[in-house]
């Protein structure tokens, strides 16, 4: 796959757009944050 043509998502927490990584090949329908951090941060955009 050409980085040109990989999928892309938007982060809830921090709106910026992330690609596919081959790390989330498997489970890329799951996956919604771009980062550890954003991850983290979840539970503090709740408050």
């Amino acid at each position: 796959m050409k980085k040109e043509n990989l999928p892309t998502k938007i982060c809830p927490i921090c709106k910026k757009d992330f690609s596919w990584r081959k790390k989330w090949s498997r489970d890329w329908q799951n996956v919604i944050y771009c980062s550890e951090r954003c991850r983290r941060s979840k539970n503090e955009l709740k408050k």
